[in-house]
């Protein structure tokens, strides 16, 4: 054999169906499998940098260390040092908890080669996506036509929306032979608003104003009004949250809604965490108004039991973000010349993978109602145990939850009594609670997603508390 035959055999071999080759795959597909259909897997803990660097030694070298010892480090070593997020005594920050159809989907995802930017490249894809974003469209009340781009996250998400929000408005001034407003563009949203609005607020250059929400943390219509007539025309965009994150409060949308008939101003929903409780019963009434919104998020990643990372980004005119997001280029011509439906012209990024196939897969296989009841699972047991706290001596809840999160206190627990308890937890691998505060005083929350999550689950959190 040549020379120059066994230098294309070596750089092809990553790539050639071989011997090897089956061994990865068989390696990967078996160690998948008995993740995806484990029912114990524990819930793990951090490891320090020194610790892991110690055990596995240097992974990366010259000639590699085989596919077997590589996935024996991960499954031994770097997989442990990692919480397992869909656990359901996983209960901080917002929880992940996707289905078992989702996660298995997402090996078909990764194993396809699928690029999900354009409709001449993933039509299929970019159809079923489109199906899930139309669906979730018509549950939050937006008209017809109206339609987005599954994104990374939140962050992205909101970006994209308020990118496309600021352009709208800074077209519609230039119409009026009108260049920016003095004192440059501004939008308002809560004080106790996600920061990634404040983040993107800072990537764009504008100004936030920030308006504190009432005594019962809900942003009001009459604190948004203040802040319109204060700002005027500086204003391109209202930001309302769907469900908080530390709380889960949803701001008053009806109210907010309304001013659009007095106002010029894009209304931008962020309901990463929350909007999702519209699929229930019992979380719908709390979103009155949404149906007025201009863009939503919600990411499906949290309480829509797909798996990381994945944000549905809605508009109610898709053609206001395809102006503001399209890319242009020569070699993009063949792309930006049909009347195609490109997801990436409707956000910030132009590379996507199809990440909304495995929600869509899910959905496809369990059907709605089956999404339905497990909101209404995680909104009831929110309720339960929320009236348990209060039923309980030494305990006080700080507010009662609106959706799934339930934050309270223990009397006379300082910060550091929280972070033993909660260091104690995840040691005993019994619960993953961290520590939270709110005006300045510490407390401690569950975040409830996972309908695996029990009452017996959460009570026992809290006799730990004794």
């Amino acid at each position: 054999m040549s020379d120059d035959t066994t230098q294309t055999n070596t750089a092809a071999r990553m790539h050639s169906v071989t011997d090897e080759t089956r061994g990865i795959v068989d390696l990967v597909l078996d160690y998948s499998r008995r993740r995806i259909l484990a029912d114990d897997t524990p819930l793990d803990h951090p490891s320090t940098e020194a610790e892991l660097k110690r055990i596995a030694g240097a992974t990366i070298t010259e000639e590699g260390l085989g596919a077997r010892r590589a996935l024996g480090l991960f499954e031994h070593v770097f997989a442990p040092a990692c919480i397992t997020t869909d656990h359901p005594q996983y209960l901080s920050f917002i929880p992940s908890a996707p289905s078992k159809a989702a996660i298995a989907f997402d090996l078909v995802v990764s194993s396809s080669a699928l690029y999900g930017g354009s409709w001449m490249e993933g039509a299929g894809a970019v159809h079923a996506e489109n199906e899930v974003l139309d669906w979730l469209a018509s549950e939050f009340g937006l008209p017809e036509g109206a339609g987005g781009v599954f994104v990374q996250g939140g962050t992205i998400g909101n970006l994209s929306a308020l990118v496309a929000a600021r352009d709208s408005a800074r077209a519609a001034r230039s119409e009026r032979g009108l260049g920016d407003p003095e004192g440059g563009w501004a939008m308002v949203c809560s004080a106790e608003a996600h920061s990634s609005n404040k983040s993107a607020a800072r990537v764009m250059d504008v100004d936030v104003i920030a308006v504190p929400g009432g005594d019962d943390g809900v942003l009001h219509a009459d604190a948004v009004r203040a802040a319109l007539e204060e700002h005027g025309d500086r204003v391109f965009a209202v930001v309302a949250t769907g469900g908080s994150t530390n709380f889960g409060i949803v701001d008053d949308i009806a109210g907010i809604a309304a001013l659009k008939d007095e106002f010029d101003f894009w209304l931008h929903i962020d309901g990463a965490y929350g909007l999702t409780a519209m699929l229930s019963p019992l979380g719908r009434p709390f979103f009155e108004g949404v149906e007025r919104a201009d863009s939503v998020i919600v990411d499906p990643h949290k309480w829509l039991f797909a798996p990381y990372d994945v944000c549905a980004l809605i508009y109610r005119d898709p053609e206001l973000a395809r102006r503001a997001h399209t890319q242009h280029a020569e070699y993009l011509d063949t792309l930006t010349e049909t009347d195609d439906w490109a997801p990436s012209d409707y956000s910030i990024q132009l590379t996507r993978r199809p990440r909304g196939l495995p929600m869509w897969f899910s959905l496809a296989t369990y059907g709605v109602a089956a999404y339905r009841d497990a909101v209404t699972h995680s909104l009831e047991l929110a309720r339960q145990i929320a009236a348990e706290i209060e039923r309980r001596p030494g305990l006080r809840l700080v507010r009662d939850p609106q959706l799934s999160v339930v934050v309270f206190e223990r009397d006379g627990w300082e910060r550091g009594d929280y972070d033993r308890w909660s260091a104690k937890l995840l040691e005993e691998q019994r619960a993953f609670v961290v520590p939270s505060s709110h005006a300045g005083r510490p407390n401690t929350r569950f975040a409830i997603v996972n309908p695996r999550t029990t009452f017996e689950h959460l009570t026992a959190i809290l006799d730990s508390m004794e």
